[in-house]
């Protein structure tokens, strides 16, 4: 059947994230988040909590969601997360959760890189079929001003970040919302994605064609070859194969 439908995953998909140039640190020999030094410096601003202390509390909390929603599937919204650190914190200030927010986000969206010639060919495919984004992401706000800033959000018929929908890939509920946006059945869409777990196990689930993308794949063959779900449809290093592999 025709392909009249391309969604596509957003991170180290349409844009790559490159966190080399921030700190690393770790604790216990376990390597930190990115973005650890600086949310303490903001929490500082509001409380004196050491560092060790701040680190053990972001741990808890996100020992806490571990089975109630990351084994799950089930996404746990960038500010929900830090209202239970301000809580585990024991700080009273209903403010924090949202500084802590959008200095987490600011630094993640400093990291975004978009390869040049996405925008031309997001354009291209959307002059023939429908083009929509599905993307696994904590935060719906900064996932559009991405897509904005990038010149990428005129060309998509339809987004769905999981925070909204509250469910990540790969599960069904996700790739259904998009697909029903977009108003095609799964059988007329082709998903293309980084990750063999969320992106080539969840659409093919569906019965979605898939398209895995390597271009940030550290060893594609071990990750292959490690995979135990369906095989990807496709397997591409660069978007720009996409309108070949369409036309054949």
């Amino acid at each position: 059947m025709q392909i009249r439908a391309i969604i596509f995953d957003l991170f180290d998909t349409l844009v790559d994230l490159d966190f080399d140039n921030l700190p690393r640190r770790e604790v216990a020999g376990r390597p930190l988040p990115p973005s650890a030094t600086a949310l303490h410096e903001a929490v500082q601003t509001r409380a004196a909590v050491g560092f060790d202390d701040f680190v053990a509390a972001l741990a808890e909390v996100d020992l806490a969601f571990r089975d109630s929603h990351y084994a799950l599937d089930r996404e746990v919204p960038t500010e929900q997360r830090f209202t239970a650190l301000a809580r585990q914190l024991g700080v009273d200030d209903p403010e924090l959760p949202q500084l802590l927010t959008s200095v987490h986000m600011g630094l993640f969206r400093g990291q975004v890189r978009v390869p040049p010639h996405h925008e031309r060919l997001l354009a291209e495919l959307a002059s023939s079929r429908a083009i929509g984004l599905c993307s696994n992401f904590s935060h719906s706000q900064t996932a559009l001003r991405i897509l904005e800033e990038s010149g990428l959000a005129t060309h998509l018929g339809a987004v769905v970040i999981s925070d909204a929908v509250g469910l990540r890939k790969p599960r069904r509920e996700i790739f259904e919302a998009v697909l029903g946006r977009l108003g095609v059945a799964p059988e007329q869409a082709l998903h293309v994605g980084d990750s063999l777990r969320a992106d080539v196990v969840g659409a093919a689930g569906l019965g979605m064609r898939t398209a895995w993308i390597t271009r940030r794949v550290r060893d594609p063959g071990a990750a292959l070859e490690a995979h135990a779900g369906p095989t990807p449809d496709f397997v591409v290093r660069d978007l720009g194969e996409l309108p070949g592999l369409l036309d054949a």
